[in-house]
């Protein structure tokens, strides 16, 4: 719950919400943080209540005991909670910070008073239709724990909204007058795209890990690049609103923008594959109960109901022989997918997983020994395998593309592995969110290059003309040495403004170039 409220009301994904709370726990501030318990020891309670008492008076107050309905929910520890209430600071660093006021807040109000709402409901029959209107409507009468805390929800979870509103004031048999009558078109919508917090929620209900199993679950599949995590803007469509005043009923047609997503977890091709890889070859693993039984039959174990050692036998006999078996077959999953054929030569266009990535591809896998090649082309973020059209395939090998001309070199926009860039001069410059590569023309483009270089500018604070290769920079971590593609270290002795050609030649023989570790396969 921690996981998924800081998510919502902080925006902070689950690893960091963990990363703080360790820190809360280790200073002292918290108790535990990787339980699911609900229990508050005596002590607590008491403290919360004197606190509660102290800041709000007696009526707020309500010493209550909560029991987990979660089966498996691991106990040995409290509920997370302040070591003390009185303490409403945890420190310097605003990250903390925040994330302590929430378990305070949220500790005290499970020690508060139920708020007490006078919900109204109003049913409006029509005169010459027997269909009847019904309009909500709540006061506060109390605000008891809702003057601490109110938990939030999902934006996309509308059955947990509250479509209440505030009502004027109306009587039994009133005769109530028609102004207006809006009827809006509505569009039907597809589940929502899970949220790091809602797929926390979703891993809780199906029994799939523990409090401390999410946040490096979740982490590690985005690490590995099975899901990324991305804001995608949304697309503008119109719909109809009718308006029935004064006995007649007028049309608009209004705009609406749909499909935004903010901070949702998309699957990625990769991703696809090695689901589709587990599924077929590891079903029995990959099943949303295995976790659930396994845990069943340790408790069985556990209370000498079953043997340890058979169960074992029982998993890894058949686990091992399926290994065995894969890696006989030496299964290549590299997704290939034809979608049509290039008009412009006639050969086929195919989507594929290649070594670095997903990707469009025009001809045949040449033969050893054989010159011609085909043509490649990387997929966009939000392209996949699966739903590329030969359309989009095509539109790819557009780039890279020459916009045009500055000081007699040419401004080339293409994409890379950081994304869409402009090269000029043997440089690199990236676009921005709303730049399209596919249409970006030459004004913008000579203007993402001067910006540039201004802000390379400004980072200069020495440079060579002996050896334009070596320079002096202002980076982000302090002063540093540019040699070619060298970052060198100033030692803290040195001024950086003082430095001489030889002295930055002579750090950065020093300096071991950076070795990139190959990833095992």
């Amino acid at each position: 719950t921690l996981q998924q409220e800081a998510s919502r009301k902080l925006g902070y994904s689950v690893s960091k919400t963990m990363t703080l709370a360790q820190k809360l726990y280790e200073s002292g501030k918290i108790s535990y943080m990787r339980t699911d318990s609900l229990n508050l020891s005596e002590e607590a309670i008491q403290n919360a209540k004197s606190q509660i008492i102290k800041a709000y008076g007696n009526e707020y107050s309500k010493e209550r005991k909560f029991k987990t309905k979660t089966s498996g929910a691991q106990e040995a520890h409290e509920a997370i909670r302040p070591t003390d209430f009185s303490i409403s600071e945890a420190g310097n660093d605003a990250g903390t910070q925040r994330l302590y006021e929430l378990i305070w807040k949220r500790a005290i109000a499970s020690q508060m008073a139920e708020a007490q709402l006078e919900k109204t409901t109003v049913t409006i029959s029509i005169s010459s239709a027997s269909e009847n209107l019904v309009a909500k409507g709540e006061v506060v009468k109390f605000d008891g724990f809702l003057k601490v805390y109110t938990e939030s929800f999902d934006e996309d979870n509308s059955t947990e909204k509250d479509s209440s509103g505030i009502l004027p004031p109306l009587n039994i048999g009133q005769k109530l007058k028609l102004k207006e009558m809006t009827g809006r078109q509505g569009f039907s919508k597809h589940p929502p795209r899970y949220t790091e917090a809602s797929l926390v929620k979703k891993l809780e209900e199906l029994g799939i890990g523990r409090p401390s199993t999410y946040a490096p679950t979740i982490s590690t599949v985005q690490k590995r690049n099975y899901v990324s995590k991305e804001s995608r803007p949304g697309t503008e469509r119109e719909y109809t609103v009718l308006t029935l005043a004064s006995d007649a009923v007028s049309d608009k047609i209004q705009k609406e923008i749909t499909g935004a997503e903010k901070n949702k977890l998309f699957p990625t091709d990769m991703g696809m594959i090695v689901n589709d890889f587990l599924t077929e070859h590891f079903s029995n693993v990959v099943d949303y109960s295995f976790t659930a039984n396994v845990e069943k039959e340790f408790d069985e174990i556990a209370n000498g109901q079953k043997e340890w050692n058979g169960f074992i036998n029982d998993f890894y006999g058949g686990f091992h022989a399926v290994v065995e078996e894969i890696q006989e077959l030496k299964t290549n999953f590299r997704k290939i997918r034809e979608i049509g054929i290039d008009p412009a030569s006639g050969k086929k266009v195919y989507a594929r997983m290649g070594k670095f990535g997903p990707m469009a591809q025009i001809g045949e896998i040449p033969e050893e020994g054989s010159e011609e090649k085909p043509q490649y082309a990387s997929l966009r973020t939000d392209q996949l395998i699966d739903t590329l059209t030969l359309e989009e395939a095509l539109d790819l090998f557009k780039l890279p593309r020459t916009v045009g001309n500055y000081e007699d070199e040419e401004m080339v926009v293409g994409i890379g592995r950081f994304g869409p860039y402009i090269r000029h001069n043997g440089k690199f410059v990236s676009l921005e969110e709303t730049d399209d590569p596919y249409t970006i023309e030459e004004d913008r483009a000579l203007e993402l290059v001067k910006a540039k270089r201004e802000a390379d500018a400004k980072m200069l604070i020495k440079s060579f003309e002996e050896n334009p290769d070596i320079r002096v920079l202002n980076g982000r971590y302090g002063p540093y040495i540019k040699a070619g593609k060298k970052n060198v270290k100033i030692p803290k002795d040195k001024v950086p403004e003082t430095l001489t050609l030889e002295e930055c030649l002579e750090l950065a023989e020093k300096t071991p170039e950076k070795r990139f570790k190959k990833k095992k396969k």
